[in-house]
């Protein structure tokens, strides 16, 4: 009797959903906008006057459960300078046949360069294709900004670009 009472209630959820609409997406013809806080591809960010804000520490590296990104690091020299700091990523990659879309580089990196955005079409038809480079994940160049390496331009020293200014009143925003 548990059996065939069982075996009904299958199906009844069966049953029920035979007359229900069918939700079909037609992707890619019609994409959607994903929701605001949805990772994507991540981006190499850069400051106001072009300099990149990525200093080669390799937190985001270390911090990766899926090793997916690697980082050589490289010393700032007077002539060729590239972030405001001593150092910056000299190689910046990540393999996105490795990456789950975590985060937790986000979360780790110290002057907030990384980021995600929401592009989500990474599919590739070669894998050597997923792992992006440095070039193709620094944030494009906007008006205004001069492409590295150049002098400081914000300040004096990498302090004028990590600590913000002071407001009006004497206490920090």
């Amino acid at each position: 009797m548990g059996a065939l009472l069982g075996t009904l209630k299958g199906f009844g959820v069966t049953f029920s959903h035979m007359f229900k609409r069918v939700v079909t997406e037609e992707y890619p013809e019609q994409r959607k906008q994903p929701a605001p806080r949805f990772h994507g591809r991540h981006i190499l960010n850069r400051h106001p006057d072009g300099l990149e804000k990525c200093i080669g520490c390799e937190l985001c590296a270390w911090a990766c459960p899926a090793d997916a990104i690697y980082v050589e690091g490289a010393d700032n020299t007077e002539e060729e300078r590239y972030s405001p700091g001593e150092r910056y990523a000299s190689v910046y990659q990540i393999n996105y046949a490795r990456c789950i879309l975590c985060g937790l580089c986000i979360e780790a990196c110290p002057t907030r360069s990384l980021t995600m955005s929401n592009e989500y079409e990474l599919a590739r038809d070669d894998r050597r294709d997923l792992i992006f480079t440095k070039e193709q994940l620094l944030a494009p160049l906007l008006e205004g900004m001069e492409s590295p390496p150049h002098p400081m331009r914000l300040g004096d020293s990498d302090r004028d670009y990590y600590i913000e200014p002071t407001s009006t009143n004497g206490g920090t925003r």
